[in-house]
């Protein structure tokens, strides 16, 4: 079992789960994540409900907030290789707390352009834990640890997308025995922020 967010997420079975994205107009963009008996699990809101750009929310099922992910140093970023995301809990006292940050490569100079994720605490004794693979926008897209496993993986709803939809608003994702989901779609706010979509202004 890895715990990066909250072990209350860790199931030991595997856990198919669907993203809906939420339209801009209606409900200021980002998406909900449910199970197949539309149960809600998280709600992810992004710039436009957060009114903040580079800043996302992972919500629980009730609302409250599991995950803040924000952007880090945009300044500085213009001249590294890298923009770094970094994902934070709170305790009941308000202070925050780094669990993971995501690296992305800000550069055709990267020679490896692949986004790579570190916990904390750190899961390997690599200097990376997880990385991801394949190509968002397709639903073509995995996160893998360091010895190439599957951990979780995104595809197209494989049943009829509803008219009104595209069908990238509507996609599933299938999270391995063990890992944490709510650590999975704080991952998936990032993709998702990155190509543009439903958590950007």
């Amino acid at each position: 079992m890895i715990p990066i967010i909250s072990k209350t997420y860790c199931s030991s079975s595997q856990v198919v789960l669907v993203v809906r994205k939420r339209p801009h107009v209606i409900s200021g963009g980002g998406f909900v994540v449910t199970d197949y008996s539309q149960k809600v699990i998280f709600r992810v809101d992004g710039c436009g409900i957060i009114g903040r750009k580079e800043e996302l929310m992972l919500r629980d099922s009730g609302g409250d907030a599991l995950l803040l992910i924000r952007r880090k140093g945009a300044t500085v970023e213009v001249l590294s290789l890298y923009k770094n995301w970094k994902g934070y809990t709170s305790d009941y006292e308000g202070s925050q707390k780094l669990v993971f940050s995501l690296k992305e490569p800000n550069s055709f100079l990267v020679k490896n352009n692949v986004m790579r994720i570190s916990t904390e605490p750190r899961v390997s004794k690599k200097d990376w834990d997880f990385e991801i693979r394949g190509y968002f926008p397709d639903r073509d897209c995995s996160i893998v640890d360091t010895k190439g496993n599957i951990v979780a993986q995104m595809a197209r709803a494989k049943k009829e997308v509803p008219e009104f939809m595209t069908s990238n608003d509507l996609y599933h994702v299938v999270v391995q025995p063990g890992i944490d989901q709510a650590f999975v779609f704080g991952v998936i706010a990032i993709l998702d922020y990155i190509y543009g979509e439903s958590t950007r202004c």
